[in-house]
């Protein structure tokens, strides 16, 4: 036999069946805080958590759901609804075009993703946003769907969580965007006139339009750990002050600091605090202001 040759034939078959690196899976993940480089498997089974620094890494609504959820019991509701192009927008590219990008990158019609669930038992209306739609943004569509979701709240007598993950109001939108922060400030009015709770979760990124309503209207305003919350960028506003921001600017930990929210989670414990507090809220002698 002929070791030379047959070693010759391993190679070149092995090297053929090596999958190119475009249609490699992504086994390993690095860690934007801490550069550690660990597989994946390890950082999903700590919900998308850094086991080394503890850096919450952004995660889309999907896995949102199964990790606050209880198992099976999200449905989901006016997924029907489809984002329309008001003003022909054009910038770079079409509104349209760019609607369109994101549906086939996340297999949504919109950045909200709303409906019923349980949490540890206790029924409840959840919003939540997905930063990989268009960053998140807030449009007609989104603001309605937040809408519909207190208006549910308000015929079954159940909370309501909204999870925020965006940039703010969707500029292709203009106005009708901007008007989604008024729509969905008064809806939630109507929630707290009914003494029913609104629990608000800010997540990395909530930012813009989000955070100047309906994202600071929660009787609980609670942030993942790191999470950057704010109106404008930084950059922004250090040229519009012209001085340095204080160290941990925006971040999740200076606005507990300053008393802009109420407390920080850690994302392995958001479904046993947001539970607690539902059932907290839940009993007579609570009322909620």
């Amino acid at each position: 036999m002929d070791l030379k040759n047959l070693f010759n034939k391993i190679k070149f078959d092995s090297k053929k069946e090596q999958p190119t690196k475009k249609d490699a899976p992504s086994h390993w993940i690095k860690c934007p805080e801490c550069s550690s480089l660990m597989f994946f498997k390890e950082v999903e089974s700590q919900n998308n958590i850094c086991p080394k620094c503890n850096f919450h890494m952004r995660i889309g609504a999907k896995r949102r759901i199964e990790i606050i959820c209880d198992e099976n019991s999200f449905v989901e509701y006016d997924n029907d609804l489809i984002p329309n192009d008001p003003l022909n927008f054009v910038d770079s590219k079409s509104y349209k075009k760019r609607v369109d990008e994101a549906v086939k990158k996340t297999g949504r019609d919109s950045s909200v993703v709303s409906g019923e669930c349980t949490i540890n038992g206790i029924g409840v209306q959840m919003a939540i946003f997905d930063f990989a739609f268009m960053g998140g943004s807030l449009g007609s569509v989104e603001g309605e769907k937040i809408v519909r979701c207190v208006n549910r709240a308000l015929e079954k007598k159940q909370g309501v969580i909204i999870v925020s993950a965006s940039g703010g109001a969707r500029m292709q939108e203009s106005t009708f965007a901007l008007m989604q922060m008024a729509k969905t400030s008064a809806a939630l009015k109507k929630l707290d006139a009914a003494g029913l709770p609104y629990i608000s979760v800010l997540t990395d990124p909530t930012m813009g339009g989000v955070s100047a309503s309906f994202a600071f209207l929660g009787d609980i305003i609670m942030a993942e750990p790191g999470a950057l919350v704010g109106f404008a960028g930084q950059r922004v506003i250090k040229q519009t002050i012209g001085a340095d921001l204080p160290e941990g600017f925006q971040r999740a930990e200076f606005l507990l600091e300053k008393g802009s929210i109420d407390m920080v989670v850690n994302r392995a414990d958001m479904k046993k605090t947001l539970s607690d507090l539902l059932t907290m809220f839940s009993t007579n002698t609570i009322q909620v202001s």
